[in-house]
This record gives C-alpha cells, sequence and structure tokens, in this order.
C-alpha cells in the first residue's frame, strides 16, 4: 500500500537530500508545508504536489495522512511531533527530535501514547562506510571491538554574530552520540576535554567507556575546513582494524604474513587487506551518505512494520549523551 505523507519544512536539506531519496521509496507525498511562501511553492513544483499549507495545522487536515514527515528545528520537531502523534499519525523527523533531551523524552511519552511509531534520522548508521564497517562487525568475523577512535569536524564559517555552539552539538555532534553504540555497544560513561583558540574554533575529544568493555575517543571541533576530510571512524580488535574515512572509503586489516621475502607471496581473502570505495563514474542512483537506506527503513515502519529504523528511544539515548558531554565541556 502507498504510503501517503505530509511533509513539514521545503528547505534546501529537505528538497535536495530528504525528498528526492523519499519519493524512490512507495510514498505519495499528498501535502507540503513551510512558512515561506516561494520555498512552498519551488516544492510543490519540484515533487508535483499541489495541497500546500502555509502552517501546520492545515497540513495535518489534510484527508487521508497515513504518516507525517519533517525536517525544521528543533523546538519545531517537539511540537509539531506532538501535534501530529496526537492526531494518530506515525512520524519521522530529521535529527535532533528537540533541542533538549527533555524534549525528546516527551516525544518518545506521546508516541507510546499514540501507538504510533516516531523514527529519527540518524543516518550515519546508513552511510554506506559505517553500514559495512557494522556488518563485519555483526558477522563475528572481526571478533571483539576493543576500541573506537576517530573524528568529526566542521569549520568555523559554520557561526555568525554570536558564537553559540549549539547547532553544532545538535545537528552534528548528536550523529555520533548515536553512531559509537551502533558500532560498538550501550556506553559506560563519557568524559570531555577541550581547546578554544578564540571563540568559533573549539576542539573537543571525547572519552568513552562501553559496557562490553571497549574504550574509544572522538575528535570533534570547528576548525577544519569542509573542503578537507572532516570525517573518520576507525574500529580497533585484535588484530583487526576496520578504517572508514569520510563514510565512503573502507579498510579492513587483519593479520597478513610479511611478503617481501616470500617467493610465494600473494593475497589470501582471509588475512590481508580489503578495501573498498564507490564508484561514482558507474550509472547507479547511489547515496553513500545514508539517506537512501535510511528511509528504506523508515518507510514500512511508519506503516507498522517492525525494521531497524532509529525510534525516538534511540533519540533520546542520544540527546541525554549530548548533554553529559556538554556539562562536561560547559558549552
Amino acid at each position: 500500500m502507498t504510503l501517503k505523507i505530509g511533509w513539514i519544512g521545503c528547505g534546501v536539506h529537505a528538497t535536495q537530500m530528504l525528498l528526492p531519496q523519499l519519493v524512490r521509496h512507495d510514498v505519495q507525498i499528498a501535502a507540503l508545508c513551510d512558512i515561506d511562501g516561494k520555498r512552498l511553492a519551488d516544492a510543490g513544483r519540484q515533487f508535483g504536489v499541489q495541497a500546500l499549507a502555509g502552517d501546520v495545522e492545515t497540513l495535518l487536515r489534510t484527508p487521508g495522512l497515513d504518516a507525517v514527515g519533517m525536517a525544521v528545528g528543533p523546538d519545531q520537531h517537539l511540537a509539531f511531533g506532538k501535534a501530529a502523534l496526537e492526531r494518530g499519525l506515525g512520524v519521522f523527523m530529521e535529527k535532533p527530535p528537540s533541542g533538549t533531551a527533555a524534549g525528546a523524552r516527551e516525544l518518545r511519552a506521546a508516541s507510546e501514547r499514540a501507538k504510533k511509531p516516531l523514527l529519527v534520522g540518524f543516518m550515519k548508521r546508513y552511510s554506506v562506510g559505517n553500514k559495512i564497517a557494522a556488518n563485519i562487525v555483526k558477522s563475528g568475523r572481526f571478533g571483539d571491538v576493543l576500541g573506537l577512535t576517530g573524528y568529526y569536524m566542521t569549520a568555523p564559517g559554520y557561526f555568525a554574530g554570536n558564537v553559540d555552539y549549539t547547532g553544532f552539538f545538535l545537528h552534528h555532534c548528536v550523529h555520533y552520540m548515536d553512531l559509537v553504540s551502533f558500532l560498538v555497544s550501550p556506553v559506560r560513561s563519557i568524559s570531555a576535554r577541550k581547546v578554544e583558540k578564540k571563540p568559533g574554533r573549539v576542539l573537543f575529544h571525547v572519552a568513552f567507556e562501553f559496557e562490553c568493555g571497549a574504550i574509544g575517543n572522538i575528535a570533534m571541533g570547528t576548525i577544519q575546513s569542509r573542503g578537507t576530510p572532516v570525517e573518520r571512524i576507525e574500529l580497533m580488535g585484535d588484530h583487526q582494524r576496520i578504517e572508514v574515512e569520510d563514510v565512503i572509503d573502507v579498510r579492513w586489516h587483519r593479520s597478513p604474513p610479511f611478503k617481501i621475502d616470500d617467493p610465494a607471496a600473494t593475497l589470501a581473502d582471509d588475512v590481508d587487506t580489503l578495501t573498498w570505495k564507490p564508484n561514482f563514474t558507474a550509472a547507479a542512483n547511489e547515496d553513500p551518505k545514508g539517506y537512501y537506506s535510511l528511509l528504506a527503513d523508515v518507510v514500512p515502519a511508519l506503516g507498522g512494520a517492525q525494521t531497524a529504523a532509529p525510534t525516538i528511544a534511540d533519540g533520546v539515548i542520544a540527546m541525554e549523551r549530548l548533554e553529559t558531554m556538554r556539562r562536561e565541556l560547559s558549552l
């Protein structure tokens, strides 16, 4: 059954990232909503939607809706998510689910009362390199994860006017508060340290202890150009290591023998390094960032199926970790 979805928020992220991937699935965008009339009209033309609403109440009254999707601000996610759930509609929202952990808990309670799913856009789980790494670990071929390291950066140009790191925390760092457990295990403790060269340029290291016994450290900050590699994850095991660079370049190191003086040297698929990266010259509609794969789980979940789509329960955990980190940093 084709899912009829009402969508709130027609900004650049929605119209260039989310909605083009959404319509590749079995959905009909039945109505669009935005407070900016031009953006709304442009999105209606782009996606062939005639029911256009300038306010959320009007969108929610659209006949026949099965679910609502949204990519707006954190406060709007809280308010509009609750309004949709109260009308008995399942919800998909971009991260963060709210500006606070308390708001995320409100949404979790609203989802439970309505007995309707609320799915959150933690697409880093589905970014192709991270997905490959997770599948290797889950296969049992990697053994126990003993350590996680990495970094996740953005540029100081992210800020304008008064320096406020809130947007960086809520829209960027929250991904890794979710991703570390997806790759390793639940987190037992978090600690963090920072250096701030000047307002707007901050670097912090976040240390994790995991329930499985692993340890980890992620560096995050606003001191790198977006034109350079800004994202890296490394999983360490016993004679095993997986490296994921910018979500698309994967290397799996095992325990190869020394080959230089071996006349029979060869490459063996059970011990030597394996690598993978996407072929961007191929005529294929690949989405290495992970939005298509995320929505492949979200759409059936909105229809009542059980899938691996991240839920508001995951959103609560990520927001609580984020607030723990911010307290540690006093930011």
